[in-house]
């Protein structure tokens, strides 16, 4: 029993703390617009691309860019996993297919975006192998 209520306890906890991903463009903008932020845009493939895995393990599940990101920008996630079992609704396929289509024609993966509330791509990074206080920067310094 003890081990069931900390298994419970712990998936709770990782809910409460997980990033507030934003998956579909028009809810992302308007918050965008609503909030005066901008929207760091990602396209993934969660079960299948090494680099995609190892940027939200070491990025975006990171407290202290939760931390920032809460506050300064909304977060959008394209998602392109394979797996049968982690497929997506047809029509969050659909959406996925249309942002990749004007962001993404090369297919990149990640390709991670910041974009301003109107879709204009300020800057374009992926997977970099540094601190989640150098990420942040970054992204930043996309903003001018």
């Amino acid at each position: 029993m003890k081990k069931w209520t900390l298994i419970m306890a712990l998936l709770i906890s990782s809910l409460i703390t997980a990033q507030n991903w934003e998956t579909d463009w028009s809810a992302a903008a308007a918050m965008a617009k609503e909030s005066n932020r901008n929207i760091v845009m990602v396209f993934s493939g969660s079960d299948w691309c090494a680099p995609c895995i190892k940027l939200d393990k070491s990025i975006w599940q990171a407290q202290e860019f939760q931390d920032y990101a809460k506050d300064h920008w909304i977060m959008l996630r394209a998602d392109f996993p394979r797996k049968k079992a982690n497929q997506l609704q047809e029509d969050q396929k659909k959406k996925n297919a249309q942002l990749a289509e004007k962001y993404n024609k090369n297919g990149y993966f990640p390709l991670v975006l910041v974009l301003d509330s109107n879709g204009n791509i300020l800057g374009q990074t992926g997977f970099k192998n540094i601190s989640v206080k150098e990420y942040i920067a970054l992204l930043k310094s996309f903003e001018g």
